[in-house]
C-alpha cells in the first residue's frame, strides 16, 4: 500500500510545473522514412529504368510521399511536453509543439496517476481517441496522467515524474469547479 503522508508534506508548488517524456526509438523510424526520402531522389537522379516514365514517376514520387509521412509523422511525437499554469494543462507535441491541445483547469475534475501506459492499449503511437477510454498523447510506454473531465470523458499524457503532475494539478483544482449536469 502507498504511504500518503508524503503527499500531505510536499513543498508548495511552483507557479510552473513542467513535464516531458521522450522516445528515442521514433529516432530510428524517423530514419527510415528519411532512407524513402533518399531512395526516391536515388531513383529520380539516376535511374536506368527501361519500362517507361510513369513507373519511374510513380515509384519516385510513392517513395518520396511515403518517406515524407514517415519522417514527419514520427517527428511529431519523438517527445511531449506537458505544462502546467494556474489556468491550465497544456500539452504539446514534438519540436513544433503540434499537435497542442490547452485544457482549463476549470474543465478537469480530477487527475490520476497511471504507472502503465502502453501504446498496444491506446493503438499506437502519437495522439489517440478510443471512444471507450478517451484521447490520449503516448509517446512511449510506462507512467503518465490521466486527466478526467467535467464532461465525462478523460485525456491521457505519458510523462516522466506523472506523480508529481498528479499532485500539481490536484492542487491547482478548484473545489467549486461545476459538476456533470444530470
Amino acid at each position: 500500500m502507498r504511504d500518503h503522508s508524503r503527499d500531505a508534506k510536499a513543498p508548495p508548488h511552483p507557479d510552473i510545473w513542467t513535464g516531458r517524456a521522450t522516445n528515442r526509438v521514433q529516432w530510428l523510424l524517423a530514419l527510415v522514412g528519411a532512407g524513402c526520402m533518399a531512395l526516391g531522389i536515388e531513383l529520380a537522379v539516376d535511374s536506368a529504368w527501361t519500362s517507361g516514365a510513369a513507373p519511374l514517376v510513380m515509384a519516385v514520387v510513392g517513395c518520396i510521399a511515403a518517406g515524407l509521412l514517415v519522417l514527419f509523422g514520427t517527428l511529431a511525437f519523438v517527445h511531449v511536453d506537458l505544462t502546467l499554469d494556474k489556468e491550465c494543462v497544456e500539452v504539446r507535441c514534438g519540436h513544433m509543439g503540434v499537435p497542442r491541445r490547452r485544457i482549463p483547469l476549470a474543465h478537469v475534475a480530477g487527475a490520476d496517476f497511471d504507472p502503465q501506459i502502453t501504446p498496444r492499449h491506446w493503438g499506437g503511437w502519437g495522439y489517440r481517441w478510443r471512444p471507450e477510454k478517451g484521447t490520449a498523447v503516448v509517446v512511449r510506454r510506462g507512467e503518465g496522467v490521466v486527466l478526467r473531465l467535467w464532461d465525462g470523458h478523460t485525456f491521457t499524457i505519458t510523462v516522466d515524474d506523472a506523480e508529481a503532475a498528479v499532485r500539481a494539478i490536484r492542487a491547482r483544482l478548484r473545489p467549486s469547479a461545476p459538476g456533470p449536469v444530470h
